[in-house]
Order: C-alpha cells, then sequence, then structure tokens
C-alpha cells in the first residue's frame, strides 16, 4: 500500500516538475521572441551603441594670407596616435615607446594625461608621427589594443618670409586653458603668441562629433551613423593682415645678423606693412610635435628670440622725441618759429648738458635738422620751471608714446613717459627735482617707449595731426561673412595746429637734406623727412633709431628702424630706412645701399654722445 504511495507521489513530483520547466521554457521563449520580434528596434540599436565609440573631428584652423591675398600660413595634414585608456594594457609601454623610437617615460606620462581626462574617450598619445612609423603601429595594432589614429593637421608656413612675432606659435592646451574654455579638449593646440593667440577664438573653429564601431580591444572598425546624432566640424575664419610678404621678406633680409626691429605702417590709417624683430626663431620648429630641444634653446639663448622688439622694447627715444617737444614748445607759447637759443658745447644748470651739434644760435627747424641738443634742454627747462610737466605728460601720450596702443599683437609695452605722480612713485615724495626731468627734452632719463610708439608718433606727424591704432589684420573671412576687426577712424590731435606741424615737418626733412640723414638718405626721386636719435646705452655702443616717413607732400608710408648697440644712427638705421623707402614706393632700391647694410658692423663707440 505504501509502495503504492509513494509512486503516486513521485508521479506527482515528476509532473509538476515538467510542468515548471515548461512554463520557464514558454517565459524564456516569450521573452526572447518579445526582445528579438516585437522590441528588436529598440534593443538592437542599443547592442550597437555597446560597440561603438564616440571620437572629437578636429576643425581646420583659419588660414593666413597677406594684404595681396598671398598664402602665408595654412595646414598640413598629420598622423596623430591615440590611446584608449579604457582598452590600453599598460604593460605594452615599453613595445610601444620601441616602435616609435621615444622614451619610455613619455608614452608613461601620455598614458596617465589621458586617463586623467576620460577613461573611456580616446585621447591623442603622441602627433605627427611620419608614415613610417604609422605603418609600423598599424602592423602591430593586434598586440597593442586600446591605441589607434586620427587624421589632424599643423601648421605649415610659406617659405618667403619668416615673420614669427607676427604669425606667433601653438602648444597644447593646458589645465589652465581647459578651465578658462570648456570647449576644449585634451591635445587641442591653441594660440600662445602674436595672431594666432590674440585670433584664436576665431582660427580655431569648431570641433566636430563623430561615432566609430570598435572590436573587442578597443580599435576603430570604420564610421557608424546614428540618426541626429554627430556634428561636422566647422573650420575657424580666413585672416587677411595687412602685411605685404614682399616688402616683409625685404625687412627681414637686411635684419639678418643685426638685434633689434623695424615697423613699416600706413600712416594713414595704421596698417603696419611690415614688422620685425631680429633675431627670430624658426616658428614651423613649433608647429606639429613640439621640437623639445629647440624649445629650451631659444627660451635660454641670451639674444631672446622670442621677445618681440618691435612692441615690447622699452627704450629711450633719443633724438626721434624732438620733433613732438617742437610742437609742444609751440603749443605752449614756450617758443615760437624764430627764438634763437645759442648753442656754445653745452647747456649750463646746476652742471653742464653736453651738446656736439655745432655751436651757434638754432631756431625750432634748425635745432630738429641738426639736433641741437642745448634747444630742446632750454625747452624742458621751461616746461618744468612753469609747471608744466603733467600738461608736457599728457601731449606726449596724445601722439601714442606712454600708453597701451591697443594693436592686435600680445605684450605691448605701455612705454614709460612720467608726470609728477609717476616721479613720486620713481623717486619718492618731493625725492626728484629739475636735474632729472631736463633730459627728458631730448629723450633721455626716466622715459621708454617701443618702435611701435615711434612709428606711431611720427605716423601722426606725417598725416597732419591724427592719432591712429596701429593694427595687423585687416579682414576676418568665412564662407558665410566678411568681418572688419580694426576699423577706427583717425582720432584728431585738437591742440595741433597745422603751421606748428609744417615747421617741424621742415626739420625733418632737413635731417635728410643737410643733417645726419643725408649721408645714406638722401636720394633724388623720394623726398624723405626723418630724424635720427640715439639710445644711451651703459653697456656698450648706443642703440640708434631711424624714424621716417615718404613722399614728404602726400606720406604713404613710415618707417621706424631700432637697432641695438649699432653707434650712429645715421650709419645703422637710417641707411635700412632710405632701402625700404625705395623698395615700396619705387620697387627699386640703391645697390651701393644695401651692400653696405649686408656688410655692415658697429664702426664707433658713441655710447658717452648724446647727439647724433
Amino acid at each position: 500500500m505504501n509502495d503504492i504511495r509513494n509512486q503516486h507521489r513521485t508521479q506527482l513530483s515528476l509532473r509538476v516538475m515538467q510542468v515548471l520547466f515548461a512554463t520557464l521554457c514558454l517565459v524564456v521563449l516569450g521573452r526572447v521572441f518579445y526582445l528579438q520580434v516585437i522590441e528588436y528596434e529598440k534593443y538592437s540599436m542599443q547592442g550597437e551603441r555597446n560597440s561603438i565609440r564616440q571620437e572629437i573631428i578636429p576643425s581646420a584652423r583659419g588660414l593666413v594670407y597677406d594684404r595681396k591675398g598671398e598664402l602665408l600660413v595654412s595646414n598640413e595634414p598629420i598622423f596623430t596616435l591615440t590611446v584608449n585608456p579604457a582598452t590600453y594594457d599598460t604593460s605594452n609601454n615599453k613595445l610601444l615607446a620601441k616602435l616609435l623610437d621615444v622614451e619610455v617615460s613619455q608614452i608613461r606620462e601620455q598614458v596617465k594625461t589621458a586617463r586623467r581626462y576620460s577613461w573611456y574617450r580616446s585621447s591623442p598619445l603622441l602627433s605627427d608621427i611620419d608614415f613610417t612609423q604609422f605603418a609600423v603601429i598599424q602592423q602591430n595594432l593586434w598586440q597593442l589594443p586600446g591605441i589607434g589614429h586620427q587624421l589632424e593637421s599643423k601648421r605649415t608656413y610659406t617659405d618667403k618670409i619668416n615673420a614669427s612675432h607676427i604669425f606667433g606659435y601653438l602648444r597644447e592646451a593646458d589645465t589652465k586653458d581647459f578651465e578658462n574654455n570648456t570647449s576644449l579638449f585634451l591635445g587641442d593646440k591653441i594660440g600662445k603668441s602674436g595672431l594666432e593667440l590674440v585670433y584664436e577664438e576665431r582660427l580655431r573653429g569648431e570641433s566636430g562629433l563623430e561615432f566609430k564601431r570598435v572590436n573587442a580591444y578597443g580599435q576603430a572598425l570604420g564610421s557608424f551613423v546614428v540618426e541626429n546624432e554627430g556634428t561636422n566640424p566647422i573650420a575657424g575664419a580666413n585672416i587677411i593682415t595687412t602685411i605685404d610678404a614682399d616688402l616683409q621678406a625685404f625687412a627681414e633680409d637686411l635684419m639678418i645678423d643685426k638685434t633689434g626691429a623695424i615697423i613699416v605702417m600706413n600712416p594713414n590709417n595704421g596698417a603696419i606693412l611690415t614688422m620685425v624683430s631680429s633675431p627670430n626663431y624658426q616658428v614651423d620648429r613649433l608647429a606639429g610635435r613640439l621640437d623639445r630641444t629647440y624649445w629650451a634653446h631659444i627660451n635660454s639663448d641670451s639674444t631672446r628670440p622670442l621677445f618681440n622688439r618691435a612692441v615690447s622694447s622699452r627704450q629711450p627715444p633719443g633724438s626721434t622725441f624732438k620733433p613732438l617737444m617742437g610742437l609742444i614748445g609751440l603749443e605752449e607759447g614756450l617758443i615760437t618759429p624764430t627764438t634763437n637759443i645759442p648753442n656754445t658745447g653745452g647747456y649750463q644748470r646746476g652742471r653742464l648738458y653736453r651738446d656736439i651739434a655745432p655751436k651757434g644760435d638754432y631756431n625750432l627747424e634748425k635745432a630738429i635738422t641738426f639736433s641741437s641738443n642745448t634747444y630742446f634742454y632750454r625747452l624742458m627747462d621751461d616746461i618744468a620751471s612753469s609747471g608744466r610737466l603733467n600738461i608736457w605728460s599728457e601731449r606726449v601720450k596724445d601722439f601714442g608714446l606712454g600708453i597701451d596702443l591697443e594693436i592686435d599683437l600680445p605684450s605691448a609695452t605701455t612705454g614709460i613717459v612720467p608726470d609728477s605722480a609717476f616721479l613720486d612713485r620713481w623717486f619718492g615724495v618731493r625725492k626728484w627735482g629739475l636735474g632729472d626731468l631736463i633730459n627728458l627734452g631730448i629723450g633721455q632719463g626716466v622715459m621708454s617707449v617701443s618702435p611701435l610708439q615711434i612709428a606711431t608718433m611720427t605716423s601722426a606727424i606725417a598725416n597732419g595731426g591724427y592719432r591712429i591704432t596701429p593694427y595687423l589684420v585687416e579682414q576676418l573671412e568665412t564662407p558665410y561673412s566678411t568681418n572688419f576687426p580694426n576699423k577706427r577712424n583717425p582720432s584728431k590731435i585738437e591742440w595741433v595746429q597745422k603751421k606748428h606741424l609744417d615747421l617741424v615737418k621742415k626739420g625733418m626733412r632737413g635731417v635728410v637734406q643737410e643733417g645726419s640723414g643725408r649721408f645714406y638718405v638722401k636720394n633724388d626721386s623720394i623726398a624723405i623727412a626723418g630724424k635720427t636719435g640715439t639710445a644711451q646705452n651703459p653697456h656698450g655702443y648706443s642703440h640708434g633709431w631711424f624714424t621716417s616717413f615718404a613722399p614728404f607732400e602726400n606720406p604713404e608710408i613710415v618707417v621706424t628702424v631700432f637697432l641695438e648697440n649699432a653707434g650712429f644712427a645715421s650709419i645703422s638705421a637710417a641707411p635700412i630706412a632710405r632701402l625700404l623707402h625705395e623698395y615700396y614706393l619705387r620697387g627699386t632700391y640703391n645697390s651701393y645701399v644695401y651692400n653696405y647694410v649686408k656688410n655692415w658692423e658697429p664702426r664707433e663707440d658713441n655710447s658717452n654722445q648724446t647727439a647724433e
């Protein structure tokens, strides 16, 4: 009886288990049917997403042209290796370093940086690898999971000009850059100097976004199209500069083996036609992957090739300042066109302030032409003694000295044009006096300017008394718009009178006809007006200035040349200016003067002199 009951129970349990198993199978099959058939479209898309990777598409950086449309800076495609930290095995660091012929430490640090940035997103590992290296990596991808590549670009430059201080260079964005700009990604290169820095936002454009299929090793298999997702990159704006590439190349040639700066400017609107700072650096060696050895060299070079002397150098203007002194003296009524001041070899005021101009009587025109220090010592004495130092300071600043000129380049100096408040800070309250001011009359003492500021001052004299804003970029162009970022009308300097300007300009014309400029600047075809100057240098030869404009009656260009440790400006800076005037206005130049400039060496130590 018990055996019958047990058999019955066993059969019942088997039937229950069979029913449960059948029910479970039906549930599983039903779920499979639901997922594979009913919800296929939904879940197939999610499955696809698990095998795709989001990647950034770099935008094409804007191109740079000269004023005539000649291409100066463009982009060249390069291969960049990428690493996906989630799938990369760091035990492959040695193998990867060997294949790329780089230090293991470099690979290790780049991988660490990529991990800190994003664990799942591919980040640049090594940029600008050559095709041979790229091919080797491709052959070994099977043992390098997490390693991929992307096509990027680097800057490439015209062979005609250097213009490194105009263009500037790019460097990879750092932590501070990421904090200031959330649109940047690891490996992005951004402008760090020159126009690349100032116009960074417009040049860079906007990055795009794409999706790629990846295998189990995280390696890309191809593009994957996701409807309504992904974006195309937007190229940066192209820049049309004011630079004349032919004139720039000629100016750079004249400055080989010299230290200093050149500014060539349109005095009527502030457009800079040429800007040279010498020595310069090879900007192409800072494109693509950083040449660390070269970067260390130019940063430690005692000649400071990274320093833009054209806009950042601060030097006493020397006698180039005398024409402006004359305008201020006339306006203040301290002199007239016929005021005569005798030069007996110097100006006596407590001590003797030397003057090497020929002895005799000087009116303003003659004092400018022959650079009489005595005339301007006396004028500055009268300004200071009559309590007009602050008025003098404001009038000097009206001509662009001692202020921010707002040029579209970084690190431009404001220079120093002192007033009473500045001198109180410099020397101490009531610890300065007349002896500290008299040298200001000849552009010496507590006063400093940049070549760009002297060119701006000269432009205001040449154009009839209008302050212009110097600039380098004429247009920003995209397929959809053209923008003129620097269109500003010149501002009239209200206190300047035409008759006073005419007198000062005659004195500057006399410099070339009769004065120190006659040796190398005087010529029969172009009427040039200018002024030499000396910036005293306690460490050797004085620095030489020459600032000028031409043609005299209707000025088209201003040329300002500054040479360090050059001695007399009349035989150093002035010949360079003459050649630039000729080249721009006539398309040719005097071969004798050219050969002189190319073979020039400082020949006289005039560091103790105070005239040119």
